[in-house]
């Protein structure tokens, strides 16, 4: 059994405190420092001479079991879907080989790279930082053939043509869109950070099931441009790249972690509002906001250094409207403080957890509500937060380790529901609280880096499983971070009673040589797939975002010669409308394409899509990096 990495700049733990520490692992080889990221090339490549035949999900197929679990009573088994290569769009040069399984070293949030003045880790499960960056070296043994973070070569995705298409879900923390581009747009709009006055864009910034009707409606045109752009911030001397996660959409203000301070823009202008100067780097950050447009952080109690890294043991709430500090609190276990992993909100509670055990406090005032106990023999690694907040309880020893999917009551810290996986699951990530949905490794079968071979769809009342839906790895594109940031799940939401999921990309069929891929739906009450499908477009590939009401918002990563597009997805239906069209323009995809959906973080709402950079780093060939790139409608 693979032993787990230690937590990002978790600090010694006394002994005799909290609960048993995991076993430590040997460290990996030191990759080498990022690359410049290569222009996309401006002809499309020349395409193979493949005698494959085409390939699609074959939606008759019945859903199969995941590895070593019994189907819940009267639940068919789940299907299986093709796998996308991940990175840039169409036509642009490949990463090298991605090497998966568990960093020795301690990654950063989000997969980003290690902490301040170290160099760049891979992500949790193996993930690769985005186009263009160094890879990490990682063992002969892990690297099997894949690509590009988890996605598989043209050739790899052709042997899998036959693959059947399966699975949906997660919480949808930002949210992006696009709409289709007019022919003048290439000539008024450039990547220098245009003027526009496109239509004010809102959205809350995400996290579950979304309820009520749809709120996003297409423009009369659907063509954007760019709003604003915000230049990467320059990381100090020495030093290889820092984390920058975190960013949030109000109605008036798009909010982004810096180095060490959190700006927001006015969301039509990119007018700088306010700046929150912290004394150290944003570690993690919730999607989720309260009703007056208040956030919760971790950060840094200083800027770390190559000596004294830090650790992320400060947990405060934000202002996002006023761009002010409402409080910070700090836990400890034993006499040590903790160095935390994740933090989310739900219910007016902030919940943060760790390898040491989970503290909660009053959003409103930072009073405390509930703080790890020295005697307990469990501990709550992660909380999934929104509509309800959940914990993911590890208890046992390394080699008997269960995890207890825990329904919380946000005030108190009591236990609602409870539901015991298996022993031998060593991670689970919480794609949704209500319906409440997570998803899990397997006997580490997903064998892609993704995190996932099967979702759990469990009754928030009961406590008792509904369905168990199987995803193998090498179909389905969605990615889960179970081991630190527990509701990190990207190509997957959670609506209308369904997990929607976008399936790995394949050949699209015909003499174009062209892939494609789709989104699928499964019942989360049987785990029977749906058989509908909404399909990316030749050299498109589709990823689900969130639910807006009951439809889904997908954007759709473009060729090497489009701009992306945000589409709704009717829930019901599967009609798709398009929202927005991105610029064809080079500058501007040069910027898109350096967000890629697993890599960066987009909020989309009311005509704006915010698409930044989870860190900054030193590329000193490159005139230009932005960490912002910010679209609109007329």
């Amino acid at each position: 059994m693979t032993q787990p990495p230690p937590p990002p700049n978790q600090p010694p733990q006394q002994p005799g405190f909290g609960p048993p520490q995991e076993p430590s692992e040997p460290q990996q080889p030191t990759p080498p420092a990022p690359a410049t990221p290569p222009t996309p090339p401006a002809q499309p490549p020349q395409q193979p001479p493949a005698q494959q035949p085409p390939s699609g999900p074959d939606l008759s197929k019945a859903p199969q079991p995941g590895y070593g679990y019994p189907q819940a009573p009267g639940t068919p088994p789940p299907a299986a879907p093709p796998t996308p290569p991940q990175g840039p769009g169409y036509g642009y040069p490949q990463q090298p080989p991605a090497g998966y399984g568990y960093p020795a070293q301690q990654p950063g949030p989000y997969g980003q790279p290690g902490p301040y003045g170290q160099p760049q880790q891979p992500g949790p499960y193996g993930q690769q930082p985005p186009y263009g960056y160094a890879q990490p070296t990682v063992p002969m043994q892990a690297q099997a053939g894949q690509q590009g973070g988890g996605r598989k070569s043209n050739a790899q995705v052709a042997i899998i043509v036959s693959a059947v298409v399966a699975i949906a879900l997660i919480v949808g923390a930002g949210v992006w869109y696009s709409s289709s581009s007019g022919k003048d747009d290439d000539k008024r709009t450039t990547a220098e950070g245009g003027k526009g006055d496109g239509k004010e864009g809102g959205g809350s910034g995400g996290g579950g099931a979304t309820t009520g009707g749809a709120k996003e409606k297409a423009p009369a045109a659907t063509g954007s441009k760019v709003l604003f752009q915000v230049p990467s911030p320059k990381v100090p001397k020495g030093t290889t790249s820092i984390p920058i996660s975190g960013s949030w959409l109000t109605d008036t203000v798009y909010a982004k972690s810096g180095l060490s301070e959190i700006t927001g823009y006015d969301r039509r202008t990119g007018t700088k509002k306010w700046t929150l100067d912290l004394p150290g780097p944003v570690c993690t950050a919730t999607p989720h906001l309260t009703e007056d447009n208040k956030t919760a952080i971790v950060h840094k109690p200083a800027m770390p250094t190559k000596q004294d890294p830090k650790g992320c043991t400060e947990v405060a709430v934000i202002d996002l409207e006023a761009g002010t500090k409402v409080w910070s609190k700090t836990a400890k276990s034993g006499t040590m403080p903790i160095s935390f992993n994740n933090v989310t909100l739900s219910g007016g509670t902030v919940a943060a957890g760790s390898t040491s055990g989970g503290a909660a406090w009053d959003a409103a005032t930072g009073d405390e509500r509930w703080a790890p106990k020295t005697s307990d023999s469990c501990y709550d690694a992660g909380y999934g937060g929104g509509p309800k907040l959940v914990a993911v309880r590890k208890c046992g020893s390394y080699d008997q380790r269960q995890l207890h999917i825990q329904t919380v009551d946000p005030e108190s810290g009591d236990v609602i529901t409870e539901y015991k996986m298996d022993e031998g699951i060593e991670y689970a990530a919480v794609v949704s609280t209500d319906p409440l949905v997570v998803a899990a490794d397997v006997g580490d079968s997903a064998g892609d880096g993704s995190g996932i071979s099967d979702f759990f769809s469990i009754d928030n009342k009961t406590g008792k499983l509904r369905a168990r839906l199987s995803a193998p790895g090498d179909e389905f594109a969605a990615r889960c971070d179970g081991i630190y940031k527990v509701e990190n799940c990207t190509g997957v939401t959670v609506g209308n009673d369904r997990l929607y999921i976008a399936t790995e990309e394949h050949d699209s069929g015909g003499d174009s040589y062209s892939q494609t891929n789709e989104v699928v739906a499964f019942e989360l009450a049987t785990g029977k797939q749906t058989g509908q499908r909404a399909d990316a477009g030749e050299n498109y590939e589709i990823v689900p975002l969130r639910m807006d009401g009951p439809n889904v918002i997908a954007y759709k990563r473009p060729p090497y010669d489009k701009g992306g597009q945000i589409v709704s997805i009717d829930g019901e239906s599967f009609k798709e409308t398009l929202l927005m069209e991105n610029p064809s323009t080079e500058a501007v995809r040069d910027v898109e394409s350096r967000m890629s959906p697993e890599y960066s973080e987009i909020q989309y709402g009311q005509g704006g899509l915010y698409m930044s950079s989870v860190y900054a780093s030193d590329f000193t060939s490159r005139e230009k990096e932005y960490s912002v790139i910010a679209f609109g409608t007329e």
